[in-house]
């Protein structure tokens, strides 16, 4: 297949993704299409028992081999409503593709095809793994669970990234990613009439001394030779201007690059929590869990990306940048087997003029996206060889 062929392929497969999304474990019309392509390529698709929206395709090289190498590619949407103004902007009210995991499935589409042509000219298997609800951090895991990386020797995925140039690519050993927690709290007060505050226990204050609060452990707990963040994402409280508010719910993230402040963080926003609590005399009901690991790419593997995109595209190509704030469950296949997680540039857009992911205006270069798909071909197709030239 031509360069140009499978671009074409690619880009109108993003844009049928891109124009129907679906959110997290309800990607049923998404993973329909994508079995349906899958097997015209001729690939065995297979479904997972607790996200069945989940995909598990094989393909075995008619070259001697055992050797397993895993491909992964994200396919939830966000609950964002589109103001992109693209020609085929999302049909779906309030749900958006604003992360780029059209184009992750429609990259990872490109390579099945690829490798369904390639199948003469290597050994062992290529396994694709198209997962449901990453945006929950929680499918992945799930998908685990039921045997995703059982036999897999390495895990690489792609995800595009509109900070980096088109026709630029990251791929960062070591940390790239980070681990991420989430926290929900619910402040309770006693309401009673805004002109007698003095009789009510008021939530707003409360709860907004909290939120101020948070901020210390990040400048006065961190060593400034670290990096973590906590953010309150969501703050909803009382009903009318008059009337003092009883009750508070606020929501919020965690990140975090190593081992040692993911377990730090939850007990320091408990205290947070508790103490300001006690201080403003409300009561607090909170849960808070950091459980999904630092993206960590493995060293070899990073230097076999390095290889292949190189290969395809002369070192000009490669991106250096720091690790990103953004986390992904790809983490925890990264925990079970060593691979890399690498980043596609998808943006020429200047930073005033860019929409960021998760906006409303998220949008994508797609004039590189056949590479994306060539990355994932070749990154399997050179770990395959290498490793049946060793034995």
């Amino acid at each position: 297949m031509t360069d140009k062929e499978l671009q074409e392929y690619v880009v109108k497969m993003r844009r049928h993704f891109h124009k129907y999304p679906e959110l997290g474990l309800k990607e049923e019309k998404t993973s329909a299409r994508i079995q349906k392509e899958l097997e015209e390529f001729g690939y065995n698709v297979k479904r997972f028992q607790k996200c069945p929206t989940g995909i598990i395709a094989e393909i075995h090289g008619r070259k001697p081999g055992n050797n397993i190498v895993a491909l992964r590619a994200d396919m939830d949407a966000l609950p964002i409503q589109e103001e992109s103004g693209e020609s085929f902007s999302s049909k779906n009210a309030g749900v958006m593709h604003a992360c780029g995991h059209d184009a992750h499935v429609a990259m990872l589409l490109g390579a099945a095809r690829l490798l369904a042509e390639a199948a003469d000219d290597f050994g062992g298997t290529v396994r694709l793994l198209f997962e449901p609800a990453e945006e929950f951090a929680g499918a992945g895991k799930q998908m685990l669970a039921e045997g995703a990386l059982d036999g897999v020797e390495t895990a690489f995925a792609i995800h595009v990234q509109e900070g980096i140039p088109t026709g630029k690519i990251r791929v960062q050993e070591g940390i790239c990613m980070a681990g991420a927690g989430f926290f929900s709290l619910t402040v309770k007060g006693k309401g009673g009439h805004g002109s007698a505050p003095d009789c009510g226990i008021d939530v707003i204050p409360a709860a907004s001394a909290i939120v101020m609060n948070l901020q210390t452990i990040i400048s006065r707990e961190i060593s400034p030779l670290d990096s973590a963040v906590v953010s309150v994402g969501t703050f909803h409280a009382g009903t009318k201007a008059n009337i003092i508010a009883d009750e508070a719910q606020l929501t919020g993230s965690l990140r975090y690059y190593s081992k040692k402040i993911q377990e730090q963080l939850p007990v320091a926003v408990r205290r947070v929590v508790e103490s300001t609590a006690a201080a403003y005399r409300v009561q607090t009901d909170l849960i808070c869990q950091c459980g999904l690991p630092p993206v960590i790419n493995d060293a070899n593997c990073s230097r076999l990306a390095t290889e292949c995109a190189v290969a395809l595209m002369g070192h000009k190509c490669l991106y250096e940048g720091n690790p990103s704030t953004g986390s992904d469950d790809f983490a925890y296949y990264l925990e079970k087997v060593p691979g890399v997680y690498a980043f596609l540039g998808v943006g020429n857009e200047s930073e005033e003029e860019r929409s960021p992911a998760h906006s409303s205006g998220f949008k994508i270069d797609e004039s590189m996206l056949y590479f994306g798909a060539r990355m994932y071909t070749e990154y399997a197709l050179r770990y395959l060889k290498g490793r049946n030239s060793d034995e």
